[in-house]
């Protein structure tokens, strides 16, 4: 199992607040947008700590003078004051959203671009036991965690803790300090109370993710296996088990329902009981006469004014709780080091005539279940070598390893003299041109795919690639032609079809070095001879390795090796494995009657 799919167990770890601090480096980008954006928060919240204030004098002014002549003009400019700081402090605010938008998406583009470079960065092995359902999933929330976070940290978070200081310190100058005691000790409980519970339930928030994660690749899966289902009548069979799935789901979502409603009611009943405290205390002075109407209509609006934050907070609390979740997830498998890794002083592969040499090598995707046991051939520059083999002799491994899918656990393999693992993978590709047993397409037209070989080629080069591959009469009778959508992993073509586009496609790459996988396992009697031909007009000159199950199509190819357990058990071209009376003569005349049979 891979150290991505070990996550989905980790529900009850605590999330690393440290993740925040590694948001900054993508803040770094638009650093004065994000200064300036911080001066607009800080205006916005001094014009609204001001509002009570203006609302006072306002108050006090109209008690005042109940029973004289009330200046219209005194109370009106109050008003107009009163206004624009209500103004200012949306203006400000709105002014703050709409300069720091361009960090936030730019954030998240970053982000999402830099975990797909690393996904196709990643080893074999990791896409082999990746669920693609749940790493969707995880990749969707996580990124919009990101922006949750730069969001709510800066423009939530942190202006609420300013408000409190600023409200504090006004109440402390003002009036009694049990005021400021009061909102302090309000204030703590609450923060604490959040914090406790909000704990309590991440639990289940993380649960109720993975459950998420396993429905939603299931159901994925399933529908990729749509034909499968079909022919073995399960479509009752894959309904019912994700259902058990979505049941799962239900349970994990319904505790983080009932849990949310707790934390909600106690953080209700906390403000309540400290509003009925602080307000009480300033209808006792009122009727002393220690304060005045306009001071209790100030405490009344910055009690309203603080404890909506602090609601909020509570919910921004929550929220960056499951952010953290998220992005925690997001960030460990952006930080999780693929198995196979250029050299620190790779360099550019140089090929001269493509020579492939096998050096004694070892091999095995477990410890305990070897796969290749010192394996050493030569493919010469330009010529055609094909391995044959019983299933699971470890044929299609020495092309993922040639590939470097995987790494050897022992020995070499070299092109042109160059150990594949002194050289970057990127050049390594580049010099190899796949066509594998199972080809999968992209959802999109056929000339797109066909193109995909070498995107920046021509239309030309690409009609070309198609001839040679024997496409253009079947792309002629299409009614869209090279614009035909192939479906889904290309399921509207024939296995014969999409083979011949990933001939095609190799055809267009035009790469010194050839593997065939299986190349021609999908095609029919006459398909295959179509392409065989045109594969041997590709193959002339240039080095290639054929791995084969049908030894009528490597004839002629100048050596043959045969395989079983992991090991060369015979070697030659085809006539001399013939006379030989071997192994490869057993498989020979085994298909061969198998033919004559079926005929």
């Amino acid at each position: 199992m891979s150290a991505y799919a070990d996550d989905d167990d980790k529900t009850n770890s605590k999330p690393d607040w440290r993740v925040i601090l590694g948001l900054w480096p993508y803040l770094a980008e638009f650093r004065g947008r994000v200064i300036v954006a911080s001066g607009c928060l800080v205006l916005a919240k001094l014009a609204t700590v001001a509002t009570p204030i203006a609302l006072k004098y306002i108050v006090d002014y109209l008690d005042q003078q109940r029973d004289g002549n009330v200046l219209l003009w005194i109370p009106l400019a109050l008003v107009i004051a009163y206004g624009l700081l209500r103004f200012g402090s949306t203006l400000f605010n709105e002014l703050r959203d709409a300069i720091f938008a361009r960090v936030a998406e730019r954030a998240m583009r970053r982000v999402s671009l830099q975990v797909f470079r690393h996904l196709h960065e990643r080893e074999l092995a990791f896409h082999l036991d990746r669920k693609t359902g749940g790493l969707a999933r995880d990749m969707e929330r996580g990124t919009n965690g990101i922006s949750f976070l730069i969001r709510f940290t800066l423009f939530n978070i942190l202006p609420t803790i300013l408000e409190i200081v600023m409200v504090s310190a006004i109440l402390l100058a003002a009036f009694d300090p049990g005021y400021v005691m009061a909102v302090v000790i309000a204030v703590v409980i609450y923060v604490l109370f959040s914090i406790k519970v909000t704990e309590w339930r991440t639990g289940f928030v993380r649960e109720t993710n993975a459950r998420d994660n396993q429905s939603n690749a299931r159901a994925l899966d399933s529908l990729l296996n749509y034909e499968t289902v079909k022919y073995f009548n399960n479509e009752r069979h894959e309904a019912e088990v994700y259902d058990r799935d979505l049941e799962a789901w239900e349970q994990a979502r319904l505790k983080t329902r009932l849990s949310l409603a707790t934390l909600n009611i106690g953080q209700a009943l906390i403000i309540g009981i400290a509003m009925i405290v602080i307000m009480g205390m300033a209808v006792s002075q009122v009727a002393s006469g220690e304060i005045t109407l306009g001071d209790f209509t100030m405490i009344n609006a910055y009690l309203i004014q603080l404890f909506i934050p602090l609601n909020a907070l509570g919910f921004v609390y929550r929220e960056i709780r499951q952010a953290l979740v998220n992005v925690e997830r997001l960030f460990a498998l952006l930080h999780s080091t693929p198995r196979v890794l250029d050299a620190p002083d790779a360099r550019q592969l140089v090929t001269k005539g493509a020579e492939v040499r096998f050096q004694n090598v070892r091999f095995a995707y477990q410890p305990n279940r070897p796969i290749l046991r010192d394996v050493d051939f030569t493919v010469p520059a330009g010529r055609k070598v094909a391995v044959v083999g019983a299933s699971g002799a470890g044929k299609s491994t020495l092309a993922r390893l040639l590939f470097r899918f995987f790494d050897v656990d022992e020995g070499a393999i070299t092109i042109d003299g160059q150990d594949i693992r002194s050289v970057t993978q990127a050049s390594l590709r580049q010099a190899i041109g796949v066509v594998p047993q199972d080809t999968v397409l992209f959802n999109d037209t056929l000339y797109r795919n066909l193109a995909y070989g070498r995107p920046d080629a021509n239309e030309e080069e690409v009609y070309r690639a198609a001839r040679l591959a024997h496409l253009e009469h079947f792309i002629d009778a299409l009614p869209d032609g090279y614009h035909t959508k192939v479906g889904e992993r290309g399921l509207k073509l024939s296995g014969g079809e999409k083979q011949r586009v990933a001939i095609a496609r190799v055809i267009l790459k035009n790469p010194p070095l050839l593997i065939l996988d299986e190349a021609t396992s999908s095609l029919d009697s006459l398909s295959e001879r179509a392409i065989l031909g045109a594969l041997d007009e590709v193959s002339r000159s240039r080095t290639t390795l054929v791995i084969a199950h049908r030894l009528s199509t490597i004839r002629d190819a100048d050596s043959i090796l045969v395989m079983a357990n992991g090991e060369i058990v015979e070697s030659g071209n085809h006539q001399q494995l013939l006379d030989a009376g071997g192994r490869y003569a057993e498989l020979w005349w085994q298909q061969h009657q198998g033919r004559s049979a079926q005929a």
